[in-house]
């Protein structure tokens, strides 16, 4: 009998892990790092739940860290098996991971330089040297590809939207079906493709993060040239902390139409994120797995200034000239994007603009919230700037797309488990699929085991 575990994203939105035993056999959804308040980020530095010698395999729905950004700090601790993924989000990860190992040694030697850290002498979580090593256990898989991990366990991965190489996974285990969501994206969407239908489930795992939320019904790029223009207008500049990979595409794709049909001043954009310059290059790669052309992606790319130097980012806080510059991370966590936010948040003449959402503890959802100043490399930093967050630039559903997802099942699963969503988002959505679908749903605790019977 299958026996399925959450290690993550039960009661929050980060830290996605769900554990899946059968017969001996342990196979890990998701592998993600926690993000925002600091007691959930301290669970990335607690032992593991689980030995992780005895997993045998991982499945992963896509490349964002609060989904894969555990999975050097596993390896490192002993785990040692096959990690399946689609072809693009082996891709993304080559990136991501990378990048989150430089990031946390970096953050690490902040810590040590500032004295901001409670330890003595500040370490990673793990190094670039440990990502390498945990991106050699990849294996890539393709869309709508049956794949038999063991003679009881089968998955497939459908396309969930959201970014590129999302998928929803299905696993076929004991002769039950267990689908895992992932994070769902918008139908209709500028640059990704629509959520794909899935007919059956005997137990849903279903992502909530915006399940007490409608997007805004106003148009992404009129919210864009809004923002732009009156920031213009005061003679300041666009901060736009984004996802290197996923959002930054999409705002870059979002400008370059705006500039082209002349609906905003002709001022500079920066990528200021050599991650986003490389998860451009990957996106313009895989043509058939997103809704823009080679012509789109072409003048996409070509429409931004990249920024690849640290000096060459230095450079552009002390160019007073107004600009737009787009620099990860999407919710202020880290990154080059802290250094602007340093220098361009304390003048009211300039913009921090957010596109999507903003995780509890996050410095983006303080600021988002109105927050005065935020802590950045130790020192309190003034918000003078204005803050804009753009949720109908999200690449996650809302609540009822959500819905309109789950309509699509033609038999009703025996359990749906709401996960990977703040508590008030993941109750409200229990209460609307309860109501309107009649489901029986329920909202699983962190460490959490159920039988799947």
């Amino acid at each position: 009998m299958p026996k399925l575990s959450f290690l993550g994203a039960a009661g929050t939105v980060t830290g996605s892990k769900y554990l899946l035993e059968l017969d001996g056999t342990r196979v890990l959804v998701d592998c993600g790092m926690y993000q925002g308040f600091k007691k959930l980020r301290e669970r990335n530095w607690q032992q593991f739940p689980v030995e992780p010698s005895t997993i045998d395999a991982i499945v992963l729905t896509h490349a964002h860290i609060d989904h894969s950004g555990y999975i050097p700090a596993l390896v490192k601790n002993g785990f040692s098996g096959d990690i399946f993924c689609t072809d693009a989000t082996h891709e993304l990860c080559k990136i991501l991971l990378r990048d989150s190992g430089y990031l946390n040694e970096r953050e690490a030697d902040l810590a040590n330089k500032y004295g901001y850290s409670k330890h003595k002498v500040a370490k990673p979580l793990y190094t670039t040297k440990d990502a390498e090593k945990s991106l050699l256990h990849f294996r890539s898989v393709g869309f709508d590809k049956t794949m038999q991990l063991n003679s009881e366990i089968d998955v497939r991965f459908v396309p969930a939207g959201h970014i590129l190489g999302a998928a929803s996974v299905i696993l076929d285990a004991g002769g039950k079906t267990i689908v895992f969501s992932g994070d769902l994206g918008q139908y209709d969407a500028a640059t990704m493709v629509n959520p794909t239908r899935i007919l059956h489930a005997d137990y849903l795992l279903v992502e909530s993060t915006y399940g007490n939320r409608l997007h805004e019904k106003q148009d992404p790029e009129t919210a864009l040239a809004d923002v732009i223009n009156r920031t213009a207008k005061r003679g300041g500049s666009v901060i736009i902390p984004s996802f290197a990979v996923g959002r930054s595409q999409t705002i870059m794709y979002h400008l370059q139409r705006l500039k082209s049909a002349d609906r905003i001043p002709d001022l500079p954009v920066y990528l200021d994120s050599p991650m986003a310059v490389n998860a451009s290059k990957i996106f313009c790669k895989y043509l058939d797995i997103h809704r823009l052309s080679a012509a789109e992606c072409d003048a996409t790319c070509d429409a931004v200034r990249y920024v690849n130097s640290v000096e060459e980012s230095k450079s552009l806080d002390s160019n007073v000239m107004p600009k737009v510059i787009i620099s990860a991370s999407g919710m202020a966590t880290g990154g080059r994007v802290l250094h602007h936010i340093k220098h361009y948040a304390t003048d009211a003449r300039n913009t921090i603009l957010f596109a999507g959402f903003q995780a509890a503890g996050t410095r983006g959802a303080a600021m988002c919230d109105g927050a005065k100043s935020v802590k950045i490399h130790g020192q309190d930093v003034p918000i003078n700037a204005e803050v804009v967050n753009l949720h109908m630039m999200s690449a996650h559903a809302d609540a009822d797309q959500i819905m309109r997802w789950l309509n699509g099942f033609s038999s009703v699963p025996r359990k749906t488990f709401i996960v990977h969503g703040e508590p008030t988002a993941a109750q409200a959505l229990q209460q609307k699929i309860e109501t309107e679908l009649g489901w029986d749903c329920v909202l699983p605790n962190y460490l959490e085991t159920v039988e799947l019977t």
